[in-house]
């Protein structure tokens, strides 16, 4: 894989030496990704495995968080002509932007976890790829509520700007007030960074916040606070941890207790479906535009922690092209 990333990328800057003339021999896709993180890598191995079951190449421009960055590479892909793009920004403008460069070019364009905000562009794309943020916020609300009515709710958030973030709190604060089981005393920045979760643990321990839910927005920084509760005694000692994604340390983490519940997001399938969905439109099957697709959120239990089709692997599996088929049918006959 790192030997073909390689050859694309040289290919890339032969491609923008020459002025953008087409160097590939079949379909080229684009994908931009904000950043290094685990979550994005995955999501594009997910995108680039749809792209290999139909023989088609990608070409992957990394922002590094970095808004600049990221129009250079929207700018850098239309520059090379690619028969579609998918654009993962890790702020909302920036899909904005590459849906009104993408539109102007010509070119098919997919976003990811944008939870549809970019639909309410003057400009056209052709799908929005999202887990359905808000249905998350009830289910933890219903969950919390269910299982530990009276007991308070700290919260550790990912980036408090990032649309995910927000569809979440817009559903999961107000559930929370309506079932009146419980108190949210307590909402954090995490930032997507594991030690800036922990720090704001420590903190809301240190500043004397009562509670015993511990919800943090993903097991990246989840698995962090673990570790710190667990060396301070405080791991279900009162403090019970609450997440999402279904990430394999996560799932460890789950089975052996330190996290008491998550729900199954994998990035890998979410990939794979924007591959598809771009594909299904360059290709003809599918011809609407400014679709909103939302894959199924899978609560993590004991009895689905060890099924494939209710937790769903982050890591490339053909799984996906089960859950595919049967959640997707629409795109069957592409592969």
């Amino acid at each position: 894989m790192r030997h073909v990333r390689r050859s694309v990328m040289l290919l890339v800057i032969l491609a923008i030496v020459l002025g953008g003339e087409a160097l590939f021999a079949g379909l080229t896709y684009g994908y931009v990704t904000p950043g290094p993180d685990t979550w994005y890598r995955k999501d594009v191995e997910g995108f680039e495995y749809a792209a290999s079951l139909v023989g088609a190449q990608v070409v992957v421009l990394n922002s590094d968080y970095d808004t600049e960055k990221e129009i250079t590479n929207i700018n850098t892909l239309i520059n090379m002509g690619v028969d579609g793009m998918c654009v993962f920004s890790f702020n909302p403008n920036g899909a904005f932007i590459a849906a009104r460069e993408a539109a102007r070019a010509g070119i098919p364009l997919v976003v990811t976890d944008n939870v549809g905000q970019v639909l309410q562009s003057d400009d056209d794309i052709v799908a929005c790829i999202d887990f359905d943020w808000e249905g998350m916020g009830v289910n933890i609300a219903n969950y919390i509520a269910e299982n530990y009515p009276g007991e308070n709710i700290a919260c550790i958030m990912g980036l408090f700007e990032h649309v995910p973030v927000q569809m979440f709190r817009n559903t999961f604060e107000p559930k929370v007030k309506e079932l009146g089981k419980n108190e949210i005393v307590a909402i954090r920045d995490g930032q997507y960074t594991p030690t800036v979760a922990v720090d704001q643990a420590q903190d809301l321990i240190e500043s004397g916040y009562e509670f015993s839910n511990l919800f943090i927005f993903n097991e990246e920084m989840a698995a962090a606070v673990v570790r710190m509760l667990k060396t301070r005694g405080l791991l279900n000692n009162p403090i019970r941890v609450i997440t999402t994604n279904g990430a394999p340390y996560g799932i460890e983490l789950i089975k052996e207790g330190s996290i008491d519940y998550s729900i199954s997001t994998s990035p890998g399938w979410e990939g794979f479906v924007s591959f598809l969905a771009l594909h299904a439109y360059t290709q003809g099957v599918i011809t609407d535009l400014n679709q909103q697709i939302l894959l199924p959120n899978t609560p993590i239990t004991p009895e689905t922690i060890d099924d494939k089709t209710k937790v769903v692997p982050w890591d490339i599996d053909p799984v996906w092209i089960d859950l595919t088929r049967e959640y997707f049918p629409q795109y069957n006959s592409l592969y």
